[in-house]
């Protein structure tokens, strides 16, 4: 049933009420109500009653709205709407919501014109019996791959062979060319390139001929594209007016026309140019293969392109004037067997810096050859010139096959080159000397050299003139002297800084040497006379001084300042520089002329001996091991060495005093070992000393505290003492007397306390208080007082405090010597 419900004059829309016949099954009871828009023109037909039969369904109710000439389709059902002689079938789209109709006019490229051609009509769905063009090319689908055809068909590309019928206006000889192409189509965008392949001598510009990009149709289709179903084999094909004609195709091409089920048609053959044939003709008459041989050197070119051989060169031309030896670098070029030579300009040559020593050509062996006329050195010789008078005018000329006139010229090869050979380059003898490793691969490749041993290119050095000096004035130092002589401009000698900063004195590390010395002279009154020599490390200077000694008739101090000395024996005025006293030569038991006094060196200080020791390198007399080297040749005496020790250690005390050790190593040795190196076989072997302070200086420094602070209070501290002591054992604990002496307030410092604490206890840290406080008694047990040591200091750069001690070491244990030289076990 349809009934028309409400009309809109303005906009046209009428709302339609349908019965609709329908599966109770499929549909529930209830009507519904459906919109949808209708042609005016069938809404205004439509009379009622109207049926509408969808089959045999039971009936339902719908409503139809129409608005214009647009219909709102919601369902996808199809009704037969019958009204007398009008029957219209209409289709609803249930779920459907865009019903507007495509836009029929657009711009393009800023003009207005038609565009709907390919769009579809109502709701963009197409109408019926309306077709959209396609716009790129379409394959079938495959299973297992949905990717899009720029990704599936990247660099995949079909091409074409085809020629083109060129016409030729205004020639006599040729109507028209052939000309080859190659038709690339592109599977990814349907884009189209057309190249020509360079043909040599063509005249023609050739190349790309179109650019790749989409091409269109010929009219009538000029608004679709060229896509892959266009192409075949015997086809031809139009661009932009010019037809191609299609007559093969590479293989892959072939394979994927016929899986995309293209039908592919017999190749044909390309037509030959007529003017290239004629073209080849000529040339295969005027240039005949035999008996002339052909010089193809693009092969040669194409192998050794960039291929340079390398030698190191020499030109000796010191026999001419002004010449000398010039050091020359060759390349040869394997392309064309061209040389080319550069030199190398030393710095301040005096040379102007040329690019070239020779430009890159061919070099003679026999040159200069001379001068020839041009067209004289060539390949072929010509002989005559010819054309012909008939219609089909041929140009040719006429070579000399005997080669009667041709002039020989013989140039280097590679073959010609290798280390020592000498070449001829333009009239100069250049020796080659050396070569890179490049050059020593090729030439151990192709021609299996093995010995490739280079020749020197310098030029061996001169020979050293001596330069001599004048002899030495006497006018200030030599050294001095001699700078004047060396340059116009005098200037100052130059110190070693370096070793002045390293060995200069700072902290208690003083790198000053000092030996115990006694002058050696016939004089009676200065035989006892003893000095001090001092030798300083950071500038080898030397000093004397003698110590001030009382009643003794020399007025003491310094004796020679600070001054290099030099070696006895030496000329004064010579060109040479003298030689000086250098620190290996001071020893212990050494000589030395210091300016015409003659010192024996008695002894040195602790400092210089253990400098001495630490670099044994420089010193070898305090070398500990040198010095046992030469003990031990006497090996085979072992037994008298012990007995002789053993005899002279009386109280078997297993050690002997230096004097006793001295004179007993000088006996053995038979004058064998210097003092020096008596002094360090001691010094290793030394017994340990006892180096803690005397009691009796600790007790008298107490008193002399206790007198200052009149502190007499000895009878309480003893009462306190007996009163700890439980056990009645006249001992106690040192901490408890420390603690006992500190709460009573005695006037010593913690330093003094704790010495004579440690003096008077025993082995079990227990200390006879009686005893002690007895001897701190200054009232019943007085001590002599010390006496102030006098210092006499001088005003002069050594500064020596007392005299050394003659006795480097007390006491020596022979035991361990002999064990570790003699191996002797103690019995």
């Amino acid at each position: 049933m349809v009934e028309v419900v409400a009309m809109d004059s303005l906009s046209g829309t009428a709302r339609l009420q349908v019965t609709i016949l329908t599966n109770a099954s499929s549909f529930p009871p209830p009507a519904l109500e459906w919109g949808c828009y209708l042609p005016r023109a069938a809404v205004m037909a439509l009379a009622p009653p109207m049926q509408v039969c969808p089959g045999p369904f039971p009936f339902r109710q719908a409503f139809f709205t129409t608005k214009g000439n647009e219909v709102f389709r919601p369902s996808c059902h199809t009704f037969l709407l019958r009204h007398h002689a009008l029957q219209e079938t209409v289709t609803l789209a249930v779920g459907k919501e865009k019903f507007h109709k495509s836009q029929h006019w657009g711009f393009c490229n800023n003009v207005r014109m038609l565009v709907s051609d390919d769009k579809p009509g109502i709701g963009g769905e197409l109408l019926l019996g309306q077709k959209v063009k396609p716009k790129y090319s379409a394959f079938p689908k495959e299973a297992g791959t949905d990717a899009p055809s720029w990704v599936a068909f990247d660099k995949q590309v079909l091409s074409f062979d085809a020629y083109l019928e060129d016409e030729v206006p205004d020639k006599s000889r040729e109507n028209y060319r052939i000309r080859r192409y190659k038709i690339y189509f592109y599977l990814e965008d349907d884009t189209i390139q057309v190249n020509e392949p360079e043909l040599k001598n063509s005249g023609l510009p050739q190349g790309t001929f179109i650019r790749r990009h989409r091409i269109s149709l010929p009219p009538p289709d000029e608004d679709q594209f060229y896509m892959v179903h266009h192409f075949n084999i015997n086809i031809d094909i139009v661009f932009y007016g010019r037809t191609f004609k299609i007559y093969d195709c590479d293989t892959f091409t072939k394979n994927f026309l016929k899986k995309i089920g293209v039908k592919l048609n017999p190749p044909r053959q390309c037509p030959e140019d007529p003017y290239m044939k004629a073209r080849r003709e000529a040339l295969d008459y005027m240039e005949p293969l035999r008996p002339y041989e052909s010089f193809d050197t693009l092969k040669q070119f194409l192998e050794y392109d960039g291929k340079v051989l390398r030698f190191f060169c020499l030109w000796d031309d010191s026999a001419s004037l002004f010449g000398d030896r010039r050091e020359l670098v060759l390349h040869y070029f394997l392309s064309d067997d061209t040389v080319e030579i550069k030199e190398l300009i030393p710095y301040n040559s005096g040379r102007d810096a040329m690019s070239l020593f020779l430009r890159r050509s061919k070099l003679p062996k026999y040159g200069p050859p001379g001068i020839y006329q041009p067209g004289q050195i060539t390949d072929r010789a010509v002989l005559n010139v010819y054309s012909g008078l008939l219609e089909k005018r041929v140009d040719g000329y006429l070579l000399d096959k005997y080669k009667l006139g041709k002039v020989d010229q013989e140039f280097y090869k590679d073959s010609d080159l290798s280390i020592g050979a000498t070449i001829n380059v333009w009239g100069r003898k250049v020796l080659l000397c050396d070569c890179d490793e490049f050059t020593k691969s090729y030439y151990k490749t192709k021609y299996g050299i093995e010995n490739f041993t280079s020749i020197s290119c310098k030029a061996p050095p001169p020979p050293k003139i001596e330069r001599k000096f004048p002899p030495y004035t006497g006018f200030g130092s030599e050294e001095d002297s001699l700078r004047s002589c060396i340059g116009l401009v005098p200037t100052p000698h130059k110190r070693n800084f370096k070793k002045i900063a390293e060995k200069d004195s700072y902290g208690n590390i003083s790198n000053i040497l000092r030996f115990f010395a006694k002058l050696i002279t016939d004089k009676c009154a200065d035989v006892d006379r003893m000095f001090v020599i001092s030798y300083f490390l950071s500038d080898d200077t030397i000093s004397v001084f003698e110590p001030i000694e009382r009643n003794s008739g020399f007025t003491g101090g310094m004796f020679l300042k600070r001054i290099r000395v030099k070696r006895p024996g030496q000329e004064v005025f010579k060109s040479e520089l003298s030689e000086y006293i250098m620190v290996q030569e001071l020893y212990i038991g050494a000589r030395v002329n210091v300016n015409g006094y003659l010192f024996h060196l008695l002894n040195a200080d602790e400092y210089t001996l253990s400098y001495m020791e630490k670099n044994s390198d420089k010193f070898p007399l305090s070398n500990i091991e040198l010095a046992l080297q030469k003990l031990k040749e006497v090996e085979s005496r072992s037994r008298e060495i012990k007995q002789v020790f053993t005899a002279a250690d009386c109280r078997h005390t297993k050690v002997v005093d230096f004097n006793t050790f001295r004179d007993l190593m000088m006996s053995i040795t038979v004058g064998k070992l210097t003092d020096h190196e008596v002094i360090t076989i001691a010094r290793h072997y030394r017994a340990p000393e006892d180096t803690g302070p005397d009691v009796n200086v600790l007790i008298a420094l107490a008193h002399e505290q206790l007198k200052k602070n009149t502190f007499e209070n000895f009878d309480r501290l003893l009462f306190h003492c007996v009163y700890l002591d439980r056990e009645k054992k006249n001992t106690l604990p040192s901490k408890d007397i420390e603690r006992l002496c500190k709460s009573s307030r005695l006037p010593l410092n913690d330093d003094l306390l704790g010495s004579l604490l440690s003096s008077f206890e025993d082995n079990e840290r227990q200390i006879n208080y009686e005893s002690f406080f007895s001897a701190l008694n200054w009232r019943m047990n007085p001590v002599p007082e010390l006496e102030a040591t006098s210092c006499i200091k001088e005003k002069c750069e050594d500064v020596w405090l007392g005299m050394p001690s003659p006795i480097p070491v007390k006491y020596i244990s022979y035991l361990t010597l002999l064990k570790d030289v003699f191996g002797l076990e103690e019995e």
